[in-house]
């Protein structure tokens, strides 16, 4: 997936305990602005804008938390799983465990909206929601991502015994 492209494990935490929307914000922003160079405060500045406009969460347990920032030249992404799951005021009342942040070049403002679409038709498939709690390690939930153009086209997801994702 393009969004991901850029994504590593590094940018992957799993199981981040927090103590609400904030904290977990606040630390997934110092985690991104070590990635890009930037004060960890403007990056948790732009979340909040957009944040305060409405919450992110988009329902069954996911939230997109995104800014779109003049001072950087290509997308950063990162994924964290919370746990336990938190309240993100998502439309479904569902508490949120799966994060998916995005910051984007304001100057690429026009790529952003469909790259946000193609996130969430791939995160609307149960069995990627399912893997993506089952992951044990960075590397499952790489896997996870990026072969969702694989799930696109029609290849399925199946769970062994250890709970770990394959393609068939």
């Amino acid at each position: 997936m393009m969004t991901f492209r850029n994504l590593s494990e590094e940018d992957i935490t799993l199981d981040l305990a927090t103590k609400g929307k904030h904290s977990a914000l606040s630390r997934i922003a110092v985690k991104l602005a070590r990635k890009t160079g930037l004060d960890d405060r403007a990056v948790l500045r732009g979340i909040w804008r957009r944040e305060r406009l409405g919450s992110t969460a988009i329902g069954r347990g996911i939230a997109v938390p995104h800014a779109l920032l003049r001072s950087i030249s290509s997308p950063v992404a990162s994924f964290t799983r919370l746990a336990p799951p938190i309240d993100f005021n998502s439309p479904d009342s569902d508490p949120v465990d799966l994060v998916f942040t995005l910051l984007w070049p304001r100057s690429e403002a026009r790529t952003f909206l469909p790259a946000l679409s193609r996130l969430f038709r791939m995160v609307r498939a149960p069995l990627i929601r399912e893997g993506l709690r089952l992951a044990q390690s960075p590397e499952e939930v790489m896997a996870i991502l990026m072969s969702e153009a694989r799930q696109v086209n029609g290849i399925p997801w199946r769970t062994n015994a250890t709970h770990s994702v394959a393609l068939r």
